[in-house]
């Protein structure tokens, strides 16, 4: 046997620890799955994820969590000018001042909070999306067209345009998702045409437009897709925004007019005349608001930290 040369010996090995360790530590991730790791490894987003489905499981399987129908009054008899039941072994968080179970109250107020936020915010995000792609798409005067529009719409404090358009379409939760959907739509119309207009500049567009795709190929095959990001993150922390806005167009006595229709901002009005005598029935309804918002707002929060290359660690 010949001994190897010492050089030749060590070549091998430094290649394969180019090619092996090296490259092993080197291997990518797409962004989602980056940024899944990243919400994985963060409390702030476990917890809102956690009080997210919760809110969202109460609110699916509302019929089987809740021991009775929503809005019966069968133990009206029970409830005094000046007094309402409290915890029993029948109905553990007691009675309303309408003798209807309390928990049932609250678990179907869970219900029609979803629908109705996850709906506007649907029809705000179709629409901003529609008017920001239209500015961010074309530009020239059509951008500054569809731009004076949504300045226009930005000029009107979102809840006050919220409650104009409930009380003029009337009390119907229709009216309410509408509102509500009015007040967001310029605010994805900004941050998907900003987003647009910054995709616009990188070197992949140039590259597509250089080989000869058209520009409609470019805009909804390259250009919209890399600029839902930010799009996708407003619209979880636009949720809590719509989840407060529903109570609040209810306890301003523009919400359903059905008072079968369990929600939390109704019993907020309810419970304003026992606030000092019975504060449970104003306190739990209050409590479920806030918590649920605070749940998307922690999780919307993350998200947007998770997606920003600058924040990520």
């Amino acid at each position: 046997m010949t001994a190897l040369d010492p050089a030749q010996s060590a070549r091998p090995a430094s290649l394969s620890a180019l090619m092996g360790d090296g490259m092993s530590d080197e291997q990518g991730t797409s962004l989602w799955r980056g940024a899944f790791e990243r919400l994985s490894r963060n409390p702030a987003a476990i917890i809102g994820t956690l009080i997210v489905l919760a809110f969202v499981l109460v609110a699916i399987f509302a019929p089987l969590l809740a021991p009775y129908e929503p809005a019966k009054s069968q133990w009206i008899d029970q409830v005094t000018p000046s007094d309402v039941p409290g915890p029993s072994p029948g109905h553990p968080l007691g009675l309303d001042p309408f003798g209807s179970d309390l928990l049932t109250q609250l678990i179907y107020g869970a219900r029609q909070s979803l629908i109705i936020g996850v709906v506007s915010t649907a029809i705000g995000l179709l629409g901003g999306a529609l008017l920001g792609g239209v500015a961010g798409a074309f530009g020239g005067r059509v951008d500054t067209f569809v731009m004076r529009l949504v300045d226009i719409m930005l000029s009107i404090p979102s809840l006050l345009l919220a409650v104009s358009v409930a009380a003029v379409m009337g009390p119907r939760p229709g009216a309410i998702m509408i509102a509500i959907a009015a007040a967001q739509v310029p605010v994805f119309a900004r941050l998907l045409r900003g987003s647009m207009l910054a995709q616009r500049g990188q070197d992949y567009v140039l590259a597509s437009f250089s080989l000869g795709l058209r520009r409609r190929t470019v805009v909804m095959s390259h250009v919209v897709p890399n600029s839902l990001g930010p799009v996708i993150v407003q619209a979880t922390l636009t949720l809590a925004t719509a989840i407060i806005e529903v109570a609040a167009l209810s306890y301003l006595g523009l919400g359903a007019s059905d008072p079968a229709i369990a929600e939390w901002g109704r019993m907020l009005v309810k419970a304003q005349d026992r606030l000092q005598t019975d504060p449970q029935l104003m306190l739990l309804p209050g409590l479920c608001i806030a918590v649920t918002a605070l749940g998307f707002t922690l999780f919307g929060e993350a998200l947007r930290e998770a997606l920003d290359p600058k924040s990520r660690r």
